[in-house]
């Protein structure tokens, strides 16, 4: 008998309370400051001295000094940082925001860069 009073009034007071989950993604999550959700780059800024590459556990990195080209395998990368903490110039940065890796579907992609580009 006592339990089912205990369940009523847990049933009550989750009835009356704020939903414990955001509506995303019309809410927009707000994240802790040591996140890590993306390694991004200032191309600018880049010397293509190759410490980031030598330094990544995952080898997720590929930098050619004679091309002038910086590439990241996002299936490969852990996001520890590393090469961010490396670099001489500061020219990678590590976001916030989590980047899909993969959109299948053109409505996805669409959707997809319209949030990107807000």
């Amino acid at each position: 008998m006592t339990s089912i009073f205990t369940l009523t009034k847990t049933l009550f007071s989750y009835l009356f309370s704020k939903p414990a989950t955001l509506m995303y993604p019309v809410v927009p999550r707000e994240f802790a400051e040591k996140t890590r959700g993306h390694i991004g780059i200032n191309i600018d800024k880049c010397i293509f001295c190759g410490l980031c590459s030598r330094r990544c556990p995952a080898q997720a990195l590929k930098v050619n000094k004679e091309q002038k080209s910086w590439e990241i395998d996002t299936s490969r990368c852990v996001i520890c940082n590393f090469c961010v903490e490396i670099c001489p110039t500061k020219c990678l940065f590590c976001g916030k925001k989590y980047s899909a890796s993969y959109i299948h579907s053109p409505e996805a992609k669409m959707f997809y860069q319209q949030q990107t580009n807000k």
